[in-house]
C-alpha cells in the first residue's frame, strides 16, 4: 500500500505541472496568421496604380501602402491609437524600422501639406520600404 504523503506528493507535481503548461501556452508569443493571399493581392492593386506619366498616383499609392501596413499592425493586435505609436511599439518586427518611419513620414507630410510635391522614385522607395514591412511582419 502506498502511503499517503506519497500520494498528495504525487498529486500535487501533477497539478504544479498543469498549471505550468497552462502558463506557458497563455502567455508564450502566438503568431499572427494573416489571409497571405488577400495582402498580396491588394498590395499588387496599390503597386499597380503607381503610373510614371501621372503624378497623382504618386500620391495615392503612398497613402494606400500606408494604410494596408496600419491594418497588418492593427490586425496583429499592436497596441496604439495611431500607427505611430504602434510603430513606437515595433522596432524589433521591422529589418528596418527607420525606413518604416521615413515612409510612415513621406505619408504624413502628403496628408498635411498641401503644397507638397513628390517624384516618382520617391514614391516607388516609399512603396518598396512599405512592401519589405509587410514582409517583415508575415502579411505578404
Amino acid at each position: 500500500m502506498i502511503d499517503g504523503g506519497v500520494v498528495t506528493f504525487i498529486l500535487a507535481i501533477i497539478i504544479v505541472a498543469i498549471l505550468v503548461f497552462f502558463a506557458i501556452v497563455l502567455t508564450g508569443k502566438h503568431e499572427h496568421k494573416f489571409n497571405v493571399e488577400e495582402y498580396q493581392t491588394r498590395f499588387l492593386v496599390i503597386e499597380n496604380k503607381l503610373n510614371k506619366s501621372n503624378p497623382a498616383t504618386f500620391v495615392t499609392t503612398i497613402i494606400n501602402a500606408d494604410k494596408l501596413l496600419d491594418r497588418a499592425m492593427h490586425e496583429m493586435g499592436i497596441a496604439g491609437k495611431t500607427m505611430g505609436e504602434r510603430l513606437k511599439k515595433s522596432n524589433d518586427r521591422f529589418t528596418d524600422i527607420n525606413a518604416v518611419w521615413r515612409a510612415h513620414k513621406l505619408r504624413n507630410a502628403i496628408a498635411h501639406e498641401t503644397d507638397l510635391e513628390i517624384g516618382y522614385q520617391q514614391a516607388s522607395n516609399a512603396l518598396a520600404i512599405y512592401k519589405q514591412a509587410l514582409k517583415d511582419l508575415g502579411a505578404i
